[in-house]
């Protein structure tokens, strides 16, 4: 018996992480019973702590009188305001500016067509006239003059840092580090801290605009140049090229429609930023939302949302259709219509120079109201039809699931839940994500603001269990499904070009103000991203997989539960992290709405001088969490590659 049990080999299987996980969690429910209401931090909406007046009293110390800063501030101001004085504010004596409304159309419209074809052309001219329609002129015009200057900023600093990437591996390497940085942080966090420099004002906002589109420009350049076939240098410097001739005859050209494609992000991302800028006093249509949330006027709000849908699927469509014209020499003939439409062009802008119609946009056919009145008339009619539905929908969420996860993090004291929160991050990634996931909370309760932010933490988690649910459910279905892609695909394309203050007023209409509305437009805004990379990892898993799962038997479901998905669980782990990132993103904005927590104090800050500090430190806070729920979710998807 000996000799045979002696020869007997006893394997002990280890828990798995999700096991572990769950008994972490189970025992921290327990504690809360016995812990519940012990340090919990919580400190009042107008109460602050001595760092937050120290830092409201020190606000003015950084900017004010620095020369350095001074400068900067004066010739970004001086850029915007020379673009309104062309396009949108009264300038050099004149009641109107330099461009009117005619001649704005009329240059979009060549534009269009010189760098795409005449169907965006078409587009970019009916879209800006319809925006003029609704009474929303100037305000359009000053939200696209931020826009140009933000993007052309981000251009000049952003193309070359691609290009130096591109072609350094160790700039590639410090880009890139950099860049998941700006990246990870919400829209909300850029704002504050650029106060104490530039002070609030269109020069704040342009530089918050710059710091937050400049990315995807520089990746894709980037990229771009990384991904231009080494034969193609090699016989350029084989014929003696210099390295610029390189760059310039050889990189540039080939990097060009990819080049193009981060133009495009960088508008998209500009556009987007240049509205929640509104809160430090960026002019435009981001004011008109603004306000028009603060008092619940879902008519006028979802107006200007309107408009800056429609700017920004005209500036989108443009730069697209520039991205994917053949880069070739233009015919006699189209050089003869460019000409022609150069010189109209310049008939409509001395007419709008000259003749007041063509200046000032006509307002007694303005449909602005209509719309503002109609969409009025169908929230008040959606409310009594189906209120009692959504409102319903709402109180169940918030009472089943939103206030027992607030309740254990906001109740159980700060220490019990670093310990588990870092715990929960050795467990699922490793002690790499355990010391960022230490540091940040520990950080977090130096703000003061702890409470605040596990509220925000407990919306984020939520929202984020929903946007992985749905995103997995529809990444499946068109990852598997060719004509539902080509369904879905322009529906994510298009909620990926609106800006985050759009999300808020149809969920303003049917949830009214609330946390479960932040939640709400937040996994709408989070869902594309999400669908789309979990998409992607579906239609990579290899063709002869699925077909020898298919030639055993198994049924689509078992394809899908059992090749497909855990095939594609380093996408799924990917799709995790961004969707946490694009919803802590508007889970904040949602402060506006209701949502409370770290926006909320983040938007008082801007609102009274009193509670700037506190603003600030809320600021710091969501960047704390973003770091920390980014590290824990990447150090995650290392861990699956690892064992995968």
């Amino acid at each position: 018996m000996a000799s045979i049990t002696g020869s007997v080999e006893i394997r002990v299987r280890k828990p798995r992480r999700t096991v572990i996980a769950g008994v972490l969690v189970v025992g921290w429910v327990a504690a809360w019973f016995v812990l519940s209401g012990v340090d919990t931090l919580t400190i009042g909406g107008q109460e602050t702590t001595a760092l937050h007046r120290w830092l409201t009293e020190h606000r003015d110390f950084l900017g004010r009188g620095n020369a350095f800063f001074d400068a900067i501030r004066i010739a970004v101001d001086h850029l915007v305001v020379l673009l309104q004085n062309v396009l949108s504010q009264p300038a050099y004596g004149r009641p109107v500016p330099v461009v009117g409304w005619l001649g704005v159309v009329a240059i979009a419209a060549y534009l269009a067509w010189a760098f795409g074809n005449w169907k965006v052309a078409v587009l970019a001219a009916a879209g800006l006239t319809f925006v003029g329609l609704q009474g929303l002129w100037q305000e359009s015009m000053d939200t696209l003059s931020l826009t140009i200057a933000a993007v052309a900023l981000s251009l000049l600093v952003g193309i070359p840092l691609g290009i130096w990437a591109g072609l350094s591996n160790r700039a590639f390497k410090v880009a890139t580090l950099i860049l998941d940085l700006m990246q990870t942080l919400p829209t909300f966090v850029y704002l504050a801290p650029l106060t104490l420099f530039f002070a609030i004002g269109p020069a704040a906002a342009t530089i918050a605009t710059l710091i937050y589109a400049a990315p995807p420009v520089v990746r894709l350049t980037a990229h771009a140049i990384r991904s231009v076939p080494a034969e193609s240098v090699e016989a350029a410097r084989s014929l003696g090229s210099t390295g610029g001739q390189t760059l310039f005859k050889v990189l540039l050209p080939m990097s060009r429609s990819t080049v193009v494609v981060g133009i495009n992000q960088t508008i998209m991302a500009a556009l987007s930023m240049v509205t929640v800028a509104a809160l430090i006093d960026a002019p435009g249509l981001g004011q008109t939302v603004l306000k028009a949330l603060q008092t619940l006027d879902v008519g006028v709000a979802f107006n200007a949302g309107l408009a800056i849908v429609v700017i920004a699927i005209v500036l989108d469509r443009v730069t697209t259709a520039a991205g994917d014209r053949p880069w070739r020499t233009a015919s006699v003939r189209r050089r003869v219509l460019l000409a022609a439409g150069g010189l109209a062009v310049l008939v409509a802008v001395w007419f709008s120079r000259t003749y007041v119609w063509a200046a000032e946009f006509p307002t007694d056919v303005g449909v602005g109201s209509r719309i503002a009145v109609t969409a009025t008339d169908v929230t008040t009619w959606g409310q009594d039809v189906f209120g009692g539905f959504t409102y319903g929908v709402r109180d169940a969420v918030t009472e089943g699931l939103l206030n027992p996860l607030e309740a254990l993090l906001t109740e159980s004291p700060w220490w019990l839940v670093t310990v588990v929160i870092v715990a929960l991050a050795a467990v699922l990634g490793s002690w790499r994500s355990a010391v960022p996931a230490a540091v940040c909370l520990g950080l977090l309760v130096a703000t003061g603001v702890w409470h605040d932010g596990m509220v925000t933490l407990a919306s984020t988690l939520l929202a984020t269990v929903v946007v992985v649910a749905v995103g997995i459910v529809l990444g499946v279905w068109t990852g598997r499904n060719q004509r539902a892609d080509s369904w879905l695909r322009p529906v994510l394309d298009a909620g990926q070009t609106m800006p985050p203050f759009v999300y808020l007023v149809p969920f303003l209409a049917l949830f009214g103000t609330s946390r479960f509305t932040a939640i709400a437009a937040a996994v709408v805004f989070a869902v594309p991203v999400t669908t789309k990379i979990v998409a992607d990892g579906i239609r990579a898993v290899p063709v002869a997989t699925v077909e020898a799962a298919n030639s055993v038997g198994s049924s689509s479901w078992q394809v899908i539960s059992k090749v497909q998905l855990p095939v594609a669980r380093r996408a799924i782990t990917l799709a995790v992290n961004q969707g946490l990132i694009y919803v802590l993103s508007m889970v904040v904005v949602g402060g506006l709405v209701g949502a409370g927590a770290l926006g909320y104090d983040v938007a008082a800050g801007f609102a009274q001088s009193e509670l700037y500090g506190k603003g600030l430190a809320a600021g710091l806070a969501i960047v704390l969490l973003g770091v920390m729920l980014d590290r824990i979710t990447q150090a995650a998807a290392r861990r699956t590659r690892k064992f995968s």
